[in-house]
């Protein structure tokens, strides 16, 4: 059985650091844009028998996701979200005074758990061909990280 060092953390959090979906769009495009699609291939396993939720049941984001249309999709599907609000919306929804709205939801401590993102993110990154983008294709930079992803869990369980 091979040893596990310090660095690596507990195994819950190991497994916790794993991806879920993935989507590789062009560099130009903005995140926000495409965030719907990963999120609807995404399967949640059950700890029991039967088949993988299709639902997540909560969705931490940065604020690259705080878009209206984005948080009214994410209710539409009934997925608590953790994003927090951009200065310049909140700055636009205080001017606005009582028409305004209420200021989104927005819980902190659920907030911190979003590094376990970003370390899924440098783990990817480890892998010298994904961090630079060595591959000219988008097919086969998909399948790169794929793999990657693979390597990763496989070594997580």
């Amino acid at each position: 059985m091979p040893r596990r060092t310090d660095h690596q953390g507990p195994p819950r959090l190991r497994r916790q650091r794993r991806s879920s979906g993935l989507l590789v769009t062009p560099g130009q495009r903005h995140d926000s844009v495409c965030a719907r699609i990963p999120l609807e291939r995404v399967r949640v396993p059950r700890s029991s028998l039967g088949r993988p939720r299709w639902r997540p049941d909560q969705v931490i984001a940065d604020k690259a996701y705080s878009s209206r249309g984005f948080r009214a999709y994410l209710r539409r599907r009934g997925i608590a979200h953790t994003i927090p609000e951009k200065a310049d919306q909140r700055r636009h929804r205080l001017q606005r005074g009582s028409r305004g709205a209420r200021p989104p939801g927005f819980d902190r401590e659920t907030y911190r758990r979003r590094n376990l993102v970003e370390h899924c993110f440098n783990r990817l990154k480890g892998f010298r061909g994904i961090a630079t983008r060595y591959d000219k294709t988008a097919t086969s930079y998909e399948a790169a990280v794929s793999l990657a992803s693979l390597l990763l869990w496989a070594r997580s369980v």
